[in-house]
């Protein structure tokens, strides 16, 4: 029998990295472990720079869209670059939103539009967020603070100028809820800047998602601005039913419009109670006023005609009369008679002179 051989335990360096050589060029060679394979070194900065290049594309890609949120100097926004849709800003409101950025910071982003060339600084124009811009403009003013020095917003870039004003109404309509006047009057103010060809087209395309009749009411109060703008100081509270029955008024006489005006412009109005107290009493006493020449006309209309005078009666006065004088003379209540025998001319006329009398007397001419 085979005498059985005893095995030796393993080497606890076996798999250990082999000591370095020396070569006689070059001394002490690294070890296979030091440093990697010259196609994999290759390969893996290739795969970086790809990632590095997916991910700025990606960036890219999402600022162009208005889908990342970016951090813009206060002093770099121009809030005029649009005409703002909003007129009157109420200060208990801007109170409250500049608490709670005080509280919870800015929550929602605004919408900004890059600028170049602009001589005064200005990168960014002002889309929407017109009420956050203003509260972090007037907190940074109370104290400097640095959280207050940027606002968060989105970068859009609007195909027209038209798809600007579009983006600013849509946002505003979600945000808050803007009186018929104001959106009348961004409509009126865009068709001004050129921005759209009509008044029609700019109530299209900027209350386009709107219900119709809302669009027609609001389209009405492009009367009332076109009016009154430049004379009212509180436009925003007027009603939806106190703006029709003006516009209404406005289309019905023509002279409305400069007495209203005059009236506005002698008065004195601290607050929006007060204008409104103006517009409603200017409107009852108009009112007031078409309905006694209404009645007026109802009772001329219903009262009794007199009789047509007889043909001898006028035949009898134009012998007794020299030539060039002109005859007048109450021929029955409510009806003088004028005659001139050089002009060959009768006149009649009189609250009695009405359609009927001129039927019966278009009758009695053809019977003579």
């Amino acid at each position: 029998m085979a005498k059985r051989k005893r095995l030796s335990p393993a080497q606890p360096g076996y798999l250990a990295t082999a000591p370095e050589t020396k070569s006689a060029l070059s001394g002490p060679l690294p070890s296979a472990s030091a440093a990697p394979a010259p196609i994999a070194q290759v390969a893996s900065e290739a795969a970086s720079q790809a990632a590095l290049q997916e991910l700025s594309d990606v960036l890219q890609n999402a600022r162009a869209k208005g889908l990342m949120v970016e951090e813009i100097a206060l002093d770099t926004i121009d809030e005029t670059y649009l005409v703002r849709d909003r007129i009157h800003q109420d200060e208990e409101e801007m109170e409250a939103l500049m608490a709670s950025l005080r509280a919870r910071g800015q929550q929602s982003p605004i919408e900004v539009v890059p600028l170049s060339g602009r001589a005064d600084g200005k990168a960014w124009g002002l889309i929407s967020g017109w009420r956050r811009l203003t509260a972090l403009r007037r907190l940074y003013a109370e104290g400097s603070e640095s959280e207050f020095a940027t606002v968060k917003a989105l970068v859009i870039r609007p195909e027209s100028a038209g798809a600007a004003y579009v983006a600013m109404v849509e946002e505003n309509e979600i945000r808050v809820n803007l009186s018929h006047y104001e959106r009348a009057r961004i409509a009126v103010r865009s068709l001004k800047e050129g921005v759209f060809p009509s008044q029609r087209k700019a109530l299209q395309e900027l209350f386009a998602n709107v219900p119709r009749a809302k669009r027609s009411k609001i389209g009405s109060f492009v009367a009332l601005v076109e009016a009154l703008d430049a004379v009212l100081y509180f436009p925003a509270a007027i009603s939806e039913k106190l703006g029709l029955a003006l516009v209404r008024r406005l289309g019905e006489d023509p002279g409305f419009e400069a007495r209203l005006k005059a009236q506005l412009q002698a008065a004195e109005r601290s607050d929006a109670g007060e204008e409104l107290a103006l517009l409603t009493a200017a409107l009852e006493v108009e009112e007031q006023a078409q309905n006694q020449a209404l009645n007026m006309a109802s009772e001329l209309e219903h009262a009794p005609v007199p009789p047509v005078p007889t043909a001898p009666r006028i035949r009898e006065i134009a012998p007794s009369h020299t030539t060039g004088e002109r005859i007048s003379l109450q021929a029955a209540p409510g009806l003088r008679l004028g005659y001139r025998p050089d002009a060959q001319q009768i006149e009649l006329s009189g609250s009695a002179v009405t359609a009927e009398l001129l039927e019966d007397l278009k009758a009695w001419l053809k019977t003579r």
